[in-house]
């Protein structure tokens, strides 16, 4: 009788086990549990690809000023004055002759010159 019992218990125990296994696994492969995982693993995937830019520019930036130091280059060489203001006063817009015209009023069609 006992044994009956035990074997009873143990195959309703295995059963429920089973069943929720089987649900478990089902509700995984819903398609919004899918999109779920998708996602998740996307950004994961970003994650990881953002840490490895980080590591290559950190060992591009150590190993360009190893570099650096080794060929005695000056990491922050004087720079020129800028040249842009100077060229934009003299310009002949900004003169004081009477007969420039800017380019934009003139219309150009290059089917016009034929």
């Amino acid at each position: 009788m006992f044994r009956r019992t035990f074997w009873f218990t143990a195959g309703a125990a295995a059963g429920v086990w089973a069943t929720t296994k089987v649900n478990r696994k089902l509700k995984q492969l819903t398609p919004e549990s899918l999109a779920a995982q998708a996602a998740n693993k996307a950004i994961e995937a970003g994650h990881r690809l953002k840490d490895f830019a980080l590591d290559v520019r950190d060992g591009m930036a150590e190993r360009e000023a190893e570099l650096d130091e080794a060929l005695g280059l000056d990491r922050h060489p004087e720079l020129p004055a800028p040249r842009r203001i100077a060229a934009i006063e003299n310009s002949p817009k900004h003169s004081k002759n009477p007969t420039y015209v800017e380019r934009s009023t003139y219309s150009y069609n290059r089917n016009e010159d034929h």
